[in-house]
Formats: C-alpha cells, structure tokens, sequence
C-alpha cells in the first residue's frame, strides 16, 4: 500500500480533521483506562464481539482530547477494514510511519489499534514500539487464546487487561434513558425498572441490540460472526458441524452442569475434542464455567462444570428453548454479574456448591481464602415446598463452608429470615441486586 492509500483510510477511522460518532459513554471502562494510561504498560481490550470495545476506545480517544491531548498525537487503526490486506507487522510499521511522516506529532502518540488478532506477528511491533518509548500502545481484540497466547510469549509482565463486557443492567437502563441516580429512584421507577429487566433477561445486553428494534437478526450475526471470524477460521476447525451443536448444546443448557465425557458420547468426539472445542467457545467469549465448590483442587477438575452464556440473549436465539425457562436464565444472568463482579475484584473466585445428596448452592464467591458470600437463585419463591427445597440447601452449605449471610435472589419477594445456627437469609428481587450499590445489599 502506498502513502496516500494508508492516509485516506486511516482518516475515515481518526478523529484528526472532525469528531467521530462515539456511541453513549461507558464511564467505569473510560475511568480504568484512564488510571491505566498513567503506567507504562501496553493495554489489552478483549471481551465479546460486538461487547462495545471499539466505542470504547473512541470514547477514550475523544476525552483525551477534550482533556488537552492534540488530535495529531492519536493514531487509531481498524484492522478490520477490509482495505487492509496482507496483515503483518511490516504492515503496521508502514502505517505507524506515514501517520508519523504525514501529521508530525510534537509528543509521544498514543496508538489504538482495534481487532489486532487480524495481524500476524503484532506483538513484537507492539513490545519494540512501548520499549523504545515511540508510542502507548491500546490494543483490542475478540479471541481470548490468541491474544493470551501471544501476550505470554512476549508480554509477560508488560501489559494491564481490561475485559468489556455486556451491558450491566445499570448501563442498560442507561442506554434506555433511565439514569437511576439514587436509592429513592428504585421506588418510583418501579415499574419501568421491571418492564426493563425482562427485556434484558430476553434479548441480553450487546449495546447495539439494546438500541435496536430487530434485536433476534442482530444476535444471531452476532453468533455466525464469533463462530466463522473468531472460531473456524482462526483455529482452522474443520468439524464445524460438531463444533456448532456443541455450542446449541451448550446454550439449550445454560445453568446447568456439564462434563467433556458427556458431550463425547453425544456429539462422538473424543474427550479431548470435545475439550478444545469448548476452550474455543469460551476463548470467543460465547459461554464460561464455572467450577464446583472444594477445598481440594482435584475433585473440583474431576467434577462437573456448570455452563453460561455470556449474553442471556444469545443462549435465547442460538438454543433450542421449548418454553421460557425465567430460572435458568435469571441464574444466568447472576453468573455473568458475578463474573463482571470479580474480575474488578482481584482474588474473588466464583464456584457453585453440591454436597452428596445432590443438595445445590447456585454461587459461592470466595475471596482469598475465605469464602464470603453463598448466593441461591430460584425465580418464583411461591410455592412452599420449592422454598423449603432451597433453604435446607443453603442451610448445609451455610454450615459446611461457615457462611452467616446468603442471598436468595427471586423475581418479586424482598424480606429477611434467620434460619438457625446464625445463619441469615436475605430474599432480594434479582433486578434489585443487580443494581447495587444502589441497595443497601452488600456485595464482596
């Protein structure tokens, strides 16, 4: 490519003559990256296509630059404009030297480059340019085992991650024109909060679903997208078909456990296979496991894991669901909030709980050493003997891992119960949960 070809894409994607659409800001990402910027370390942006990534960076881009940084010293490169070919780091060399031949930046520039994983050999232009002080470097991509493939390789120590997620459901009343501000919020937009959340629990949280009206199209290019781009391509996966029922398998049975020798005998792969396969889904970032509760490392990776989605609108369209299933997909919901939840929280580990006699603790949140909060997830608390079910479960588990506070998150009933043995029980409507710290509810 010559100069004037890299320069006339390069204008359409940077903000150097005009502003940029930049989407509706996701403020709790922008503050990160901020506090990242101050540390001379390359950061990395993985998360779910379509998650919001790529706003993200413009977003960024656009405060650094109402803070004071020139327009000329940003270099924001798509690797997926399909102008590009024949990627490499020869490739992006070029393009890092026209942008500094072409708009001069009087300080050190700060470079964003979107979807990275499309080059090959990215990461030794990206340690060489952060080493030898000529650029900060952000980069983005949507394949977890790629990038922390070659991020290991190279960057071992010299990069802070930064995972975007779907839309919590704070960011979603958001993007729906409902700023909820104070405790006192919750009451009188009620109504609305819950009309919404079912909406959420349906169609799932990828923002440009949200915003649109034909949401089931979106999500399913979505999910062709992460299997063709992210997945058979990228590893070369030649039995798609198993690999494509693996993943309707494994959104028809979200919330519930799962084992690599069950899936062998179904889809008859070898365990093995069956094993990679599932590492690719979750390295796309279309489901996640979640281990079962023990003191003992080998009998958590001999037992069954329990799967979810990571968006509750992709499990809707890309499972076989014969009836709503608001339970699973409530509990659903929990697991990716918690998962959100940690990964801001270094050290907090996410398990569920079985004892022996097949009695179930959805979610167990472990904190260090110590476990910190039980969490019970059953949707219509109506019916006496359901209740009676859940409780004695959480009781045991209470009792075994020592834990004095459980919550029992529900769709409608908000109210305390003291159990026995110090154990309390806090029933909390699960669209209220997730809006903490608006609550009162304490969250580890």
């Amino acid at each position: 490519m010559n100069k004037n070809e890299i320069i006339s894409i390069l204008e359409d994607w940077n903000f150097w003559k005009r502003d940029l659409p930049t989407g509706i800001e996701r403020p709790d990402y922008l503050s990160r990256l901020k506090d990242y910027l101050r540390l001379n370390q390359v950061i990395v942006i993985t998360g779910a296509r379509r998650a919001g990534k790529s706003f993200i960076m413009r977003q960024f881009l656009q405060m650094m630059v109402s803070e004071g940084r020139e327009r000329e010293e940003t270099l924001f490169v798509n690797f997926e404009d399909p102008r590009f070919t024949g990627l490499d780091a020869k490739t992006v060399q070029s393009i890092f030297e026209v942008y500094q031949e072409v708009l001069k930046p009087a300080r050190t520039p700060v470079v964003f480059l979107d979807e990275v994983q499309e080059v090959s050999g990215w990461e030794k232009w990206v340690r060489s340019i952060q080493e030898l002080g000529r650029a900060r470097v952000i980069i983005s991509g949507s394949n977890a085992r790629l990038l922390s493939r070659e991020l290991s390789t190279l960057l071992t120590g010299r990069h802070l991650d930064l995972v975007v997620f779907p839309l919590s459901f704070r960011e979603f009343l958001g993007f729906r024109g409902l700023d909820l501000r104070e405790e006192l919020d919750l009451f009188s937009e009620r109504i609305r909060i819950q009309s919404l959340f079912r909406e959420y629990m349906e169609f799932g949280a990828f923002p440009e679903v949200v915003l649109a009206p034909e949401k089931k199209t979106i999500l399913i290019s979505y999910y062709d997208d992460v299997l063709a781009k992210d997945l058979v391509r990228r590893f070369r996966i030649r039995k798609t078909r198993e690999l494509k029922a693996l993943a309707k398998f494994y959104f028809s049975n979200v919330s519930s456990p799962v084992t690599f020798n069950s899936m062998r005998k179904f889809l008859g792969l070898s365990t093995d296979t069956v094993q990679k396969f599932s590492g690719y889904l979750e390295s796309g970032y279309l489901v996640f496991f979640l281990p079962r509760f023990s003191y003992k490392v080998r009998e958590q990776e001999k037992s069954p894991r329990k799967v979810y989605a990571v968006d509750t609108g992709l499990a809707q369209v890309a499972g076989f669901q014969s009836s709503p299933n608001r339970g699973r997909m409530g509990e659903n919901l929990v697991a990716g909030e918690l998962k959100r939840r940690a990964w801001s929280s270094p050290g907090t580990e996410i398990f569920y709980w079985k004892d022996l006699r097949e009695r179930e603790v959805d979610f167990v949140v472990k904190s260090g050493r110590k476990v910190e909060q039980g969490i019970q997830v059953c949707w219509d608390l109506s019916d006496e003997r359901t209740r009676k079910r859940e409780l004695k479960a959480v009781l045991k588990a209470a009792r075994e891992l020592r834990i004095k506070d459980f919550l029992l998150l529900n769709e409608e009933v908000e109210s305390e119960e003291e159990l026995g043995g110090g154990t309390r029980v806090k029933y909390l409507p699960l669209w209220k949960w997730l809006l903490e710290p608006l609550t009162s509810i304490k969250t580890k």
